[in-house]
C-alpha cells in the first residue's frame, strides 16, 4: 500500500492510504485503535505490532465506498514522516559515487546524520540559505523503520521496516569540505535540506530493496542513474550495523546513499540555484519533486 501523510484545506492532518489519484482517509476507521489524532508514527507502529492488522488494513481499503475518498487534488501531500526522530544517513555507499570520489570503499558504513527538523514536503521550495554558494543535490532511497529494532540479525532485519520512500539529501558542501573538522551533519541538516515522498509504500509491495533504479533530474537533464544493487552495505546490513549500537524506533529514516553524478564531483561542479526544478524517482516509489529559492 501507498501510505501518506497530508493536510487538507482547512489545515487539518491526515493520514490515508492513496489510490489511483485519490486518498482514503483512515481516522474515520482506526482512531478507536490509534487516538483521534493519530500520526504516520502511530499508524507503522500499529502495524508492525501483528502481522494480522496490515491484513486488516487491506481489507478495511478494499470495502471502503467511493465517498470515502477525497481526490488527491484537494489535498496537500505532506513529508510521510513529519518529523522522523532519527534520520540516519550514510556516506558514500554505492560504488560508482565511491569512485567518483577518489576514496576506496570504505570497510564499514559511515555514518552521519540529518535532523529532523530538516524534512520538507513534496513540492516545497528549497531555500538557499545566505552565504551558501556551494548547495548539492542527492537522490536517496529511504527506509522507514515500523518495528523497533535493537541488536537485530541481519535475516531479520528487512522485518522491522515500515516502508520505503524517496528523499533528497542536499548538502551545503562548504561545511562539508571546505571547513576543518568537517561539519558533515550540519552541512546536511539546514531547514528544508530534506525533501521526502511522495508517499510510504509498504514492504510487502516492494520486498526487495536491491533491485530498484534511481535517477534524478535537474531542469530536465539527467544528473544522476544509479541502481540499489551498486551499494557498498545493503539495506539488511545497515540496519543489523546501525542496530548494534542505536535502537531504531518506528518513524526513523535510514538514508542509504547516493549514486554517481552529484554536483560537487562533476567538472566543473554543479551547484544549486534559485529557480532550479528538481526531479527525484525511485522504482515503485513514484516521483519527488521540488525547487530551490
Amino acid at each position: 500500500m501507498k501510505l501518506v501523510s497530508c493536510s487538507t484545506k482547512s489545515g487539518q492532518d491526515i493520514v490515508g492510504v492513496l489510490q489511483d489519484e485519490r486518498v482514503l482517509n483512515l481516522h474515520p476507521f482506526l482512531s478507536q485503535q490509534l487516538g483521534a489524532h493519530f500520526t504516520m508514527v502511530d499508524l507503522l507502529q500499529w502495524l508492525g505490532q501483528q502481522t494480522r492488522h496490515l491484513r486488516e488494513l487491506q481489507a478495511l481499503v478494499a470495502s471502503a465506498s467511493e465517498s470515502a475518498f477525497v481526490p488527491l487534488s484537494e489535498l496537500r501531500l505532506e513529508a510521510p514522516v513529519k518529523r522522523p526522530g532519527k534520520i540516519v544517513a550514510v556516506g558514500r555507499n554505492y560504488a560508482d559515487h565511491a569512485k567518483e570520489t577518489g576514496v576506496k570503499p570504505f570497510e564499514k558504513p559511515r555514518i552521519v546524520s540529518k535532523f529532523g527538523s530538516s524534512v520538507a514536503r513534496p513540492g516545497s521550495l528549497t531555500i538557499r540559505p545566505d552565504g551558501i554558494a556551494k548547495l548539492d543535490f542527492e537522490v536517496e532511497l529511504a527506509v522507514v523503520i515500523g518495528r523497533s529494532a535493537k541488536r537485530v540479525s541481519r535475516a531479520d532485519a528487512l522485518g522491522h521496516v515500515g516502508g520505503y520512500t524517496i528523499l533528497n539529501d542536499v548538502s551545503a558542501r562548504e561545511f562539508q569540505f571546505d571547513m576543518n573538522p568537517a561539519q558533515t551533519t550540519f552541512a546536511k541538516s539546514m531547514d528544508g535540506f530534506c525533501p521526502m515522498g511522495p508517499y510510504l509504500l509498504t514492504p510487502d509491495e516492494l520486498t526487495d530493496p536491491q533491485d530498484l533504479e534511481l535517477n534524478l533530474w535537474l531542469n530536465g537533464e539527467r544528473m544522476q542513474h544509479g541502481h540499489t544493487l551498486d551499494m557498498l552495505f545493503p539495506v539488511d546490513f545497515l540496519i543489523e550495523y546501525v542496530s548494534q549500537y542505536v535502537t531504531l524506533e518506528p518513524g526513523d529514516v535510514l538514508a542509504t546513499g547516493t549514486p554517481a553524478g552529484i554536483g560537487a564531483f562533476r567538472t566543473p561542479p554543479l551547484w544549486l540555484k534559485p529557480g532550479d526544478q528538481l526531479k527525484l524517482a525511485i522504482t515503485h516509489l513514484g516521483t519527488l519533486e521540488h525547487s530551490i529559492a
